[in-house]
């Protein structure tokens, strides 16, 4: 059933710390800190005040002025993204069968601040005061559906939400497409926007996000003090491909994904399953799905988000899964420096990921100070390092118990197109 091989050939990434996956590779190399009190409203009467937002996204190159007052923000980074994942793969300027080409972009909310001022409007002058557009601005299928139609692209189309593991969850999916020959080249990831008052305040709530008010530590994943995430915002987009495909059009390759795990707790909506029996189990599907040893994986790009309970139990999957391979495993945390994307984190990490398998750099995890006794790996704290990397691995875990794992391979030459 799954005898097609996948690559990865686009990459396009909005993040806090650099529009691009140039710039965002560039900044995560280098440790940049992309968290600072929010700007997008006033938080005196929040619990929190810091979170990691997008800087100079500049609508306008992406997007038409006219069709951009008809789209929320996390639409706008996830065309963005997918402009910049399409022009990488070099899909923009060659002719492809689009009956074959498919688009998954996911969202864990939405349109937020459409429903914030839709909400205000309504309140203050009734119902007549809404604007027809404010339903296709708020619905998480969105950002999917204006890049199809914007690309022509009318093969399996598709928008999860997922939570925190939407965007690996997108790309297991789109995998599994490609697997099967239902399609030659999907776009697969996922977009958020949700720092506005009512999702931010309700993260507030439900006192997961971290109370510290000082930007240059806040985020420290794995770190004996860590105390709650920081919310971001952002979007990762990838261009899928089978590769003999991609190989007759000359594309060039970053790497091959070869492993998708899709597990539930089943155990709480917001706390992992104490045991991490979930995370251990969707680990373990990636890579019996990739056929590999666990010895074979060289770093882990880690869900990590800085709360007390996922970087412990995060930290014993991984000790349970890799046993005494985890000894030398490099694991961090991109977190540190871009915050929790929420149902973005899944897919710009993944990019991280390919990219570090594409040139054998792994991102560091910030503002580590104080080693935790419950979390004894190698986090990859003295900046970023340098590793003859063969395969690695991305984690993603989600509120309500939703965990996916992706495995991505060096490739190797063209005989691996046979």
């Amino acid at each position: 059933m799954n005898e097609h091989q996948v690559v990865i050939t686009g990459l396009g990434a909005v993040t806090p710390i650099g529009i691009g996956v140039k710039d965002f590779c560039e900044g995560l190399m280098a440790g940049r800190n992309g968290i600072a009190k929010v700007t997008h409203f006033d938080v005196t009467d929040f619990r929190s005040k810091l979170a990691a937002e997008v800087k100079d996204f500049q609508t306008e190159e992406w997007i038409d002025k006219k069709s951009a007052k008809r789209m929320d923000r996390f639409t706008q980074f996830g065309i963005a993204a997918s402009a910049m994942a399409i022009e990488d793969a070099g899909l923009d300027s060659f002719s492809f069968d689009k009956n074959r080409a498919g688009v998954i972009i996911g969202s864990g909310i939405g349109g937020s601040q459409t429903i914030e001022e839709g909400y205000s409007k309504l309140q203050e002058n009734g119902p007549k005061s809404l604007n027809p557009f404010f339903v296709s601005k708020l619905l998480i299928n969105m950002a999917a559906c204006m890049v199809s139609i914007k690309y022509g692209l009318k093969g399996p189309l598709s928008a999860l939400s997922v939570a925190c593991s939407t965007g690996s969850n997108a790309i297991g999916d789109a995998f599994r497409i490609l697997q099967r020959g239902d399609a030659d080249i999907m776009l697969a990831g996922s977009s958020e926007a949700c720092i506005t008052p009512l999702p931010y305040g309700c993260f507030c709530a439900t006192r997961s996000m971290t109370p510290n008010d000082c930007a240059e530590n806040a985020c420290r994943p794995f770190d004996k003090n860590r105390d709650g995430f920081v919310m971001g915002e952002g979007a990762g987009i990838v261009v899928l491909e089978n590769l003999k495909h991609a190989f007759k059009r000359g594309a060039r390759i970053y790497a091959k994904i070869v492993g998708y795990g899709n597990t539930a707790d089943a155990y709480h909506f917001t706390a992992p399953e104490p045991e991490g029996d979930g995370m251990i189990r969707v680990m373990q599907a990636a890579l019996q799905d990739a056929d590999m040893d666990a010895e074979k994986i060289g770093y882990i790009n880690a869900h990590g988000t800085s709360t007390v309970l996922n970087d412990k139990c995060e930290s014993a999957a991984i000790k349970k899964v890799f046993g005494e391979h985890a000894k030398i495993l490099k694991v961090s945390s991109i977190k540190s420096m871009i915050g929790h994307l929420m149902a973005a984190a899944g897919s710009v990490e993944f990019v991280s990921t390919v990219m570090s398998v594409f040139t054998g750099m792994i991102p560091p995890t910030i503002n580590y100070k104080e080693p935790d006794a419950d979390c004894p790996l190698d986090y990859v704290t003295n900046g970023a390092e340098s590793l003859d990397l063969n395969a690695a691995m991305s984690n993603s875990f989600g509120f309500g118990g939703g965990n996916a794992c992706l495995i991505i391979k060096k490739y190797g030459d063209i005989n691996e197109n046979s």
